[in-house]
């Protein structure tokens, strides 16, 4: 039985590869490249996509996939008639409005790195959820940020005993809730995961929970526009996997001089690194500015060859909205270089269909991503979103 913090010693490896070092300090680097990339407007609609991703890949990693337009009719309030389905939109729901809230409050300036901020993560989820959805395979109620009060078994790993959840949670804060530069942080938020789940602090909703935190911890770099979840969920096997090996005992003299393996840590480090250096370099490719003409060029041109009323006047307009910002009705008439009654049918096709957004009915617009349009500007980012529910 576990009961003492010693016992999931090394939270970090006390020696990391130069290579694991190189690797965080290129991810920090690409990451900050992309901040400037796209209109800020732009980049807040991006976001609101990366949110309903999330909550469809963290259903995904728990085996219980929700379908994106199940998710995006959710946001609608339209939910389904089928109860297992309903049930899996509203905790997709509540997984959106839960990194929202957690969202706001790293702006206020609570620090995600900590355990308190895990239990604000697990009460936010959960809370949202009526009983009925917060419920254990073996029909126990979840409670909204409590802590177990039972010892449990997951696998072939025992996490520790409840009583010493307390000192587990204190000893995590020593190590990972300092200030660091990204290339050290991205390790710290690594082991930080790992440890978390190791722990198993709560009956249910560990993973949900620990997936939630990473995000935020990860958010001043990411600024919502990536995230890890996407990656793990497309290599959940090899996640679970990694996750496992580093729940392992120390394999030897050469394997550090903790209680579990430094060997399976610095594993898992480098698999969650790599998840984060993909999700980045795959992200800059989405975002860059030239190639995001194109995508939008084919997308008007694919529509248009099946609706003539989406004319190929609307790229330019479109683009600009990406790169440059919202345009006041009149601007973006002026920019097809259409006539007025031309133009104003072209923008209420684009606003119906979702490649427009308008606060009012007179306001200005502003780019939208419809879950339609994904196959064609975000190829490959969230490839479900194309497909039909069953």
């Amino acid at each position: 039985m576990y009961d003492s913090p010693h016992q999931f010693d090394p939270l970090v490896p006390a020696s990391l590869p130069q290579a694991l070092i190189e690797k965080a300090a290129d991810i920090a680097r690409d990451a900050s490249r992309l901040a400037g990339v796209a209109h800020p407007r732009a980049r807040e609609s991006i976001r609101e996509l990366v949110r309903s991703m999330n909550s469809y890949y963290s259903n995904r990693i728990e085996g219980q996939s929700t379908h994106p337009i199940h998710i995006e009719d959710a946001l609608h309030k339209q939910f389904s008639d089928k109860p297992d389905v309903a049930r899996l939109q509203r905790v997709a729901l509540a997984h959106i409005q839960a990194e929202k809230d957690l969202e706001e409050l790293l702006d206020q300036g609570v620090s995600p790195m900590n355990s308190e901020f895990l239990l604000i993560a697990h009460e936010k989820l959960y809370s949202q959820l009526p009983q009925e959805d917060r419920l254990t395979e073996d029909g126990r109620v979840i409670i909204p940020g409590k802590h177990r009060e039972e010892t449990v078994q997951v696998g072939r790993h025992i996490p520790p005993v409840a009583t010493s959840l307390p000192r587990f949670m204190k000893r995590m804060d020593e190590v990972y809730d300092q200030s660091h530069s990204w290339d050290r942080r991205l390790i710290l938020v690594a082991c930080l995961h790992h440890r978390v789940t190791w722990v198993h602090p709560f009956l249910d909703g560990n993973g949900r929970s620990a997936r939630l935190q990473t995000h935020c911890a990860l958010w001043p770099l990411s600024e919502g526009l990536w995230s890890p979840s996407r990656g793990l969920a497309r290599a959940t096997q090899d996640y679970y996997v990694h996750l496992n090996n580093a729940d392992s005992a120390r394999r030897g003299d050469l394997d550090g001089r903790g209680n579990l393996s430094t060997a399976g840590l610095n594993e898992w480090i480098e698999f969650f690194l790599g998840i984060c250096q993909d999700q980045v370099k795959f992200m800059g490719r989405m975002l860059d500015l030239d190639d995001m003409k194109r995508r939008i060029e084919a997308l008007i041109i694919f529509r248009h060859a099946h609706d003539k009323e989406v004319r190929k006047e609307a790229i330019l307009p479109l683009y600009h909205l990406f790169a440059a910002g919202p345009l006041k009705r009149m601007e973006f008439a002026q920019m097809t270089g259409l006539g007025e009654r031309t133009a104003r049918s072209l923008m209420s096709k684009l606003l119906k269909s979702g490649l427009l957004v308008s606060d009012t009915a007179s306001g200005p617009v502003r780019w939208g991503l419809p879950l339609d349009s994904l196959q064609f500007l975000f190829p490959e980012l969230y490839p479900e979103a194309a497909t039909k529910p069953d």
